[in-house]
């Protein structure tokens, strides 16, 4: 099982380290047209969220890659990769198989792994009344 959370841990770092250096490097991608282009031109219109989105994806992919704060990382990633699924299903459907791939990723190493479930988990408890 620790081969299998190693894996998934990787895999879900590279791509959100890759996708964040690569638009710090490559710049802004060509411009896209219908719904998805004007949801980009949105991003784009606000001068600082294309950063912080890059620069938290980048940071995370990091701290996967490198197996410190793993679930501090997975907890940050979970509403990016929620709006990645969703932006997808509505938006440009054509990008639902890897938003599925990442939701997947991210729940298997948040609940089911053995590594990081238990902290994760811990987040969910209910406090008990005092």
């Amino acid at each position: 099982m620790k081969k299998i959370t190693l894996i998934a841990r990787l895999l879900l770092g590279l791509i959100f380290f890759g996708a964040g250096i690569s638009f710090f490097f490559m710049g802004t991608p060509p411009p896209m047209e219908g719904p998805i282009g004007e949801f980009f031109k949105g991003m784009v219109a606000t001068h600082y969220f294309l950063y912080l989105l890059k620069g938290t994806e980048t940071i995370c992919g990091l701290l996967l890659l490198s197996g410190f704060f793993v679930p501090l990382a997975l907890v940050v990633l979970a509403p990016i990769i929620l709006n990645i699924f969703l932006v997808h299903s509505f938006i440009m459907p054509q990008g639902v198989p890897l938003a599925i791939v990442l939701g997947i990723l991210e729940i298997y190493l948040a609940f089911f792994s053995k590594e990081y479930s238990a902290t994760i988990k811990h987040l969910f408890r209910l406090r008990p009344a005092v």
